[in-house]
């Protein structure tokens, strides 16, 4: 078992091509004996956005705090705290806040191609 306080992990800043504003933390992962999925945090400050991409694998998603719309390719959906979003493998997202206050949410993806070069 291991308990982690997250205010204490590192945040790094997103550096993929179309990314703005947007910071990460790896909270769990194969690194720390996960077996099968990463957990990871992510802050996207007013006016950020995730990449639009797609890659083959799923992740979940709980957004904690802000506002923000995730962009598909059927349109924009309005995202609040509570929320949760499934983004199958292939499909194509962005995650982008649209409010005054950042954006903050839990992704989970499968270990392997997902967390490589982390």
């Amino acid at each position: 078992m291991l308990i982690r306080d997250a205010l204490q992990v590192k945040e790094m800043e997103v550096q993929s091509p179309g990314a703005e504003k947007v910071a990460m933390q790896w909270l769990l992962d194969d690194k720390h004996g996960a077996p099968n999925f990463s957990l990871r945090r992510f802050v996207v400050g007013p006016g950020g956005c995730t990449p639009t991409h797609t890659h083959g694998w799923e992740h979940e998603v709980y957004i904690l705090s802000g506002q923000g719309s995730l962009v598909t390719a059927e349109g924009e959906h309005h995202l609040q705290p509570d929320m949760a979003v499934l983004v199958l493998p292939d499909e194509l997202h962005q995650f982008k806040c649209v409010g005054d206050e950042a954006l903050e949410f839990i992704c989970l993806v499968p270990n392997g191609p997902a967390t490589a070069g982390h």
